[in-house]
């Protein structure tokens, strides 16, 4: 009986707050495919459950310039990314292309003497490494390989 009464407690939240969905195994694919999706039909902004890695690409494709920007709003329980969508003067939006490397039916994990550019130096790949997620090219730098998340253009 406790547990109908937790479940219901949890449904009427997530009925309040939509935003609080989330699917728990692969974070940031449903991160991107919001940003996506809300660049598709030409939103300013946009709104995702808030987490620690979602975070940290938030910023990592702000500081390379997919993103105008990213700022985590609220408290723990209903704690949000708000993100800021940036677009070019034809209202083409920054993002043309993600593609995802690894999935959770296949992570594929690569050296960093074997990190490739992506688009010939157009895109970026983001990289989970031991110290942290970070860009292709930073990981080629600190000379760490790790699991190749995706790659963004």
């Amino acid at each position: 009986m406790v547990f109908v009464v937790s479940a219901l407690g949890r449904w009427l939240a997530e009925a309040r707050f939509p935003e609080l969905k989330k699917p728990v195994d692969n974070m940031y694919t449903d991160l991107l495919t919001r940003i996506k999706n809300a660049q598709a039909v030409n939103k300013e902004s946009l709104k995702v459950p808030f987490s620690n890695n979602d975070m940290k690409i938030a910023e990592l494709l702000t500081r390379n310039g997919y993103l105008a920007g990213a700022e985590k709003k609220g408290r723990m329980p209903k704690r949000v990314i708000n993100i800021t969508l940036k677009y070019d003067e034809n209202e083409r939006g920054a993002i043309s292309g993600v593609k995802f490397i690894s999935i959770p039916s296949r992570r594929i994990y690569t050296g960093y003497s074997t990190l490739r550019l992506v688009k010939n130096g157009f895109g970026t790949a983001l990289v989970s490494t031991s110290k942290g997620i970070m860009t292709n090219r930073q990981a080629r730098k600190e000379k760490v390989g790790g699991q190749i998340l995706f790659e963004i253009w």
